[in-house]
């Protein structure tokens, strides 16, 4: 049954509801077993793991005494730790922990060592950054990687019917050029002029033969940035722009060097779709800050569609150990393109409108789960890092501003003073307040 045809029927709004609170429900439970897992270990006693907020909805008390729930409003959730003053808040109940003895105050999170308390802090990131880890390397074992020779896995519809090259044809050669790797195919993505055909040489069954075939990077869709103007335009992975304001395109170079002219005019594209259809969209490119290899930035007019070969390269099993380094490296460049983009807001060098809310993270959600599993799982994946990165930032009513309490602890020997924390607290508060309606502003204004 195809899930993602049912969509228009139930709404696109309650999709997208659905899609981002599974995301959210993930992550949260993730980053909250974190905590709970680090406290036990380290002696620190939960009362309550929870999925969600308001009324349990059903709960079960395991073996060491932690009620776990799930709750009524499915926007987050929490652990509640012994000597907690309530089930959203790690401040301490002083009357629960005067009737403490001094045993029993070891297990609370403020009677625990210093050590404990800054394991049990630090754990709820780590464990987003883990799950991300887990996620990508999980989806490297999944898809593989591409063969080093270029060899066809599969050749793509494409508006001129069926192409001279086979699945299992190794390139050779591509108009002349020797193509040895990928790294060559790649190359010859702007040096090679793309015509409406081009001459292939390959090697078939032993044999080395020359084929005719379609331009080597078509004007296909072979993917849609969720949100973007291709997306809202309803451009899907795998159709083929042949025109674009009445002029006639091949290649994906061509349709990037129409979407640059025009700035932010709106664009006239024609659209061909695989069931043979033909049909005429009006887009208007958007301004979009795309991160450099040099850890900078750059501003382009996009329209949100990512190019591809003709084909799609063979693929083939990766090791374990491979796909765990390749997610550690996928992990990392998320939160450094995170802290970069951050920075260079701050800097006024791009747009505060990529600090977004939650709209935008919800309808990012639906967009990504109604393109396809592999897309929401890869979703999950890169946001769960957000989500560890962000509560890192040392702002109290984080786990990163508690850190900065424990820091100061150790250095001074001594907490902060309550009349300090509860400045403090409320100066934190303040400003993920601040963030949170300045994300929503942008969320309803920036386009």
């Amino acid at each position: 049954m195809d899930f993602v045809g049912l969509i228009p029927s139930f709404g696109n709004a309650l999709w997208t509801v659905a899609a981002f609170v599974v995301a959210l429900s993930i992550i949260v439970a993730i980053h909250e077993f974190g905590h709970y897992i680090v406290g036990r270990w380290s002696g620190i006693h939960a009362e309550v793991f929870s999925i969600g907020f308001g009324p349990a909805l059903l709960s079960r008390t395991d073996r060491h005494g932690t009620r776990w729930q799930l709750a009524a409003i499915p926007l987050g959730g929490y652990v509640k730790f012994l000597g907690d003053a309530n089930a959203a808040s790690s401040r301490p109940d002083e009357a629960t922990l005067r009737g403490l003895s001094a045993e029993e105050r070891r297990h609370t999170m403020h009677g625990a060592p210093l050590w404990a308390r800054a394991a049990t802090v630090v754990a709820g990131p780590v464990a987003n950054f883990i799950l991300s880890i887990a996620v990508f390397a999980g989806l490297f074992l999944w898809a593989g990687q591409a063969t080093e020779v270029p060899t066809v896995g599969e050749v793509r519809a494409l508006p001129g019917g069926p192409a001279g090259i086979l699945p299992g044809d190794v390139i050779l050669a591509v108009e002349g050029r020797p193509t040895p790797d990928v790294k060559a195919i790649a190359e010859l993505f702007e040096t090679l002029p793309p015509t409406p055909s081009m001459t292939y040489l390959v090697r078939r069954g032993g044999a080395e033969l020359t084929v005719p075939g379609p331009t080597l990077y078509p004007s296909r869709a072979s993917a849609v940035q969720p949100l973007s103007a291709a997306f809202e335009a309803g451009i899907k992975a795998g159709d083929v722009i042949t025109a674009a304001d009445g002029r006639p395109i091949f290649g994906f170079i061509e349709l990037q060097q129409v979407v640059r002219e025009a700035g932010g005019s709106p664009v006239n594209l024609e659209v061909w779709s695989p069931d043979g259809t033909t049909r005429g969209i009006t887009l208007s490119p958007r301004v979009t800050d795309i991160p450099r290899e040099d850890g900078g930035f750059e501003t382009r007019y996009l329209i949100g569609l990512y190019g591809d070969g003709f084909f799609e390269q063979a693929r083939e099993r990766v090791s374990p150990l491979r796909a765990l380094t390749g997610a550690v490296r996928q992990t990392w460049d998320v939160a450094s393109t995170s802290v970069s983009m951050l920075g260079h807001m701050i800097q006024g060098a791009i747009s505060a409108c990529n600090l977004r809310g939650p709209i935008t993270i919800a309808r990012t959600s639906g967009a990504t789960a109604s393109q396809g599993l592999y897309e929401f799982i890869a979703f999950i994946a890169a946001l769960s890092t957000a989500v560890g990165l962000l509560n890192l930032f040392p702002i109290p009513m984080l786990d990163g501003g508690h850190l900065l309490f424990h820091a100061w602890e150790w250095a001074r020997g001594r907490p902060p003073s309550d009349r300090m924390l509860n400045v403090l607290m409320t100066v934190g508060l303040s400003v993920v307040i601040a963030l949170m309606l300045f994300g929503l502003k942008n969320d309803i204004f920036c386009p």
